[in-house]
C-alpha cells in the first residue's frame, strides 16, 4: 500500500489471535498476544512511510531493518526462535555499516537478528572488511562462485549448484531460492568404528531424505525442493574425535562415510522413485543437539575444558521446576528479567580436548578447508575465534589464501573471559567445575505436568 498509487492505508484485525498468557497446545509454551504483532506493524508503518512517499523502491537498509524487525517479534514471545541472514555486497559502505551502531544507533534495537555477509569475489581486497571483521566480526563472507561450482572441494567442479543463490542463517546448507535446508546431525567420536558409523549414516540419510517428502504450503518451493531433494548430514563433535583419533583417521571416515551416503541415496532413491540428492553433507555450527549429547559444537573447539554453558528459556517455561529440583543454577537474564531466565549448565568437554585457546586463526582455518575438502559437498560452517592484537592483522592474508578453499566463513575476535555478564560459554576451573556439580542430579522431567 506504500508502493502503489492510490492504495489506502490498510488495517488489520487482532481479535482471533490468542490472548497474552494462553497455552500453546501443539507447539508448547504461552502465548505472546497480539500487542508483538502490532508494535511489529506500526514499526513497519513507520519504516515505509517515508520511503513510500518518495520512491517506488526499498534500498539496501530498509530491507533488512524489515527483516529484522520481523525476526524480532518472532522471538519477542520467548517461545519460538528465528535466524536469519543477509547477504549484500562487498563494495556497499551503507551495507558494510548496518551493525556500526555509531552511525545507525536506531538499529542497535533489532540490528542483532541476523547475520551479516558479504557476497565475497575470488580475487577482491579484503582489506576493509577485515577492519570491520576486527571491530565486531562482521561481515561473514560467502563466495557465491564456489557455491555453484562445487561439490566437496576435494573433487572436480560439477556445476550443480548453478542456480544457487546464498545459504541457510550458519551457512552450512547451499540454497536455491525459496529453498529449505534440511539437516541431521551425527556424532562419530561416539563410534570406534567406520562401520559403525557408517552405520549412523545410514538412519541419518533415510530420515533427512524422508523429510524432503513432504509438502510445504509454498509452491515455490515445493518445486525447488523436488527437484533438488538436498539434505545436509553433518557431523559434530569433531574436536572431540580428532583428541582420540587424529586427523588421518577422521580424513578416512569423511572419505568411506561420503561413499556410503552416496551409495544410500542412489539405492533409496530408487526405491522412492524420486530423484537423488542435488548435495548430501554440511558441518552444522550445532549448539543445543551437540549440548544434549555432550559434543563439542560442530568442527568448533570448546573454550576451555571445563565451562559453563549459559541458556535462556522463558520465564514461564515448564523446564524451571524440574532444573531447579535437579540442582542447577538458575538466574534472571540481564535486560530480561521479566521474561527470560539463565540457566547454568557445567560442562567437562573431555580429556586431551584442545581448548580454542590453543587452536590458532590459521588451524581453524585449515581444518574448515579440511572437511570442505573431504566430507561437505554444501558447505562448512565456522566461526573462526582470532586474537585481534596479535592475530587481526592477518585476516586479509589468511583470506587471500583460503578463498580458494571454503565455500563461507565468520569470524569472531576473542574476547577476555567475563568480558560481560551471562556469556554463553565462561571458562571455569576443575575445581570449580566439581563445585557446581556436586549439587547436581538427574533431571526428571516427569515432575512437573504438560499442560
Amino acid at each position: 500500500s506504500y508502493f502503489t498509487p492510490g492504495a489506502g492505508r490498510v488495517d488489520f484485525d487482532f481479535s482471533k489471535i490468542r490472548p497474552k498468557g494462553a497455552p500453546i497446545k501443539g507447539f508448547g509454551g504461552v502465548a505472546s498476544g497480539s500487542g508483538v504483532l502490532e508494535d511489529l506493524i506500526e514499526d513497519i508503518r513507520g519504516l515505509l512511510a517515508p520511503i513510500g512517499a518518495k520512491s517506488d523502491t526499498m534500498g539496501i537498509s530498509t530491507i533488512v531493518d524489515l527483516m529484522n524487525m520481523i525476526g524480532r517479534c518472532v522471538v519477542a514471545g520467548n517461545v519460538r526462535r528465528t535466524a536469519e541472514i543477509a547477504f549484500g555486497p562487498p563494495e556497499s559502505t551503507e551495507y558494510l555499516n548496518l551493525k556500526n551502531y555509531n552511525e545507525n544507533p536506531d538499529r542497535a534495537a533489532y540490528g542483532w537478528a541476523s547475520n551479516n555477509s558479504i557476497y565475497a569475489e575470488l580475487g577482491m581486497d579484503y582489506g576493509e572488511v577485515c577492519q570491520r571483521i576486527q571491530d565486531n566480526g562482521e561481515p561473514g563472507l560467502a563466495w557465491l562462485a564456489n557455491m555453484k561450482d562445487y561439490s566437496r572441494m576435494g573433487d572436480q567442479p560439477d556445476g550443480k549448484d548453478a542456480r544457487a543463490s546464498g545459504g541457510n542463517p550458519c551457512l552450512e546448507q547451499t540454497l536455491e531460492s525459496y529453498e529449505l535446508c534440511c539437516l541431521v546431525e551425527t556424532f562419530p567420536a561416539n563410534h570406534e568404528s567406520v562401520e559403525d558409523f557408517k552405520r549412523t549414516l545410514q538412519s541419518a540419510f533415510l530420515y533427512a531424505k524422508t523429510v524432503t517428502l513432504g509438502q510445504t504450503h509454498w509452491p515455490e518451493t515445493n518445486k525447488v525442493m523436488s527437484r533438488n531433494r538436498r539434505i545436509g548430514c553433518s557431523m559434530t563433535g569433531i574436536a572431540q574425535f580428532i583428541a582420540q583419533k587424529g586427523l588421518h583417521e577422521l580424513q578416512q571416515w569423511c572419505d568411506d562415510g561420503y561413499a556410503e551416503l552416496q551409495r544410500c541415496d542412489k539405492k533409496y532413491s530408487e526405491n522412492f522413485g524420486i530423484p537423488r540428492s542435488i548435495k548430501l553433507t554440511s558441518i552444522k555450527p550445532s549448539g543445543t543437539v551437540s549440548l544434549l549429547a555432550g559434543a563439542t559444537p560442530g568442527m568448533h573447539y570448546p573454550e576451555s575444558r571445563y565451562y559453563l554453558r549459559r541458556v535462556r528459556i522463558p520465564r514461564n517455561s515448564d523446564l524451571i521446576e524440574p532444573l531447579v529440583k535437579a540442582g542447577y543454577d538458575i538466574e534472571d537474564a540481564i535486560g530480561q528479567e521479566e521474561t527470560t531466565v539463565v540457566v547454568s549448565i557445567p560442562v567437562d568437554a573431555g580429556e586431551g580436548v584442545r581448548t580454542a585457546e590453543e587452536v590458532s586463526m590459521w588451524e581453524q582455518l585449515s581444518l574448515a578447508a579440511f572437511l570442505q575438502k573431504y566430507w561437505a559437498d554444501n558447505q562448512v560452517s565456522c566461526t573462526v575465534t582470532f586474537d585481534p592484537e596479535r592475530e587481526g592483522k592477518e585476516l586479509k592474508h589468511a583470506l587471500d589464501y583460503f578463498q580458494y578453499q571454503l565455500k563461507g566463513i565468520s569470524f569472531l575476535p576473542r574476547m577476555p573471559l567475563g568480558a560481560y555478564q551471562q556469556m554463553p560459554y565462561e571458562a571455569i576451573t576443575e575445581e570449580e567445575y566439581l563445585e557446581a556439580s556436586k549439587s547436581i542430579s538427574i533431571v526428571d522431567f516427569t515432575s512437573k505436568v504438560d499442560t
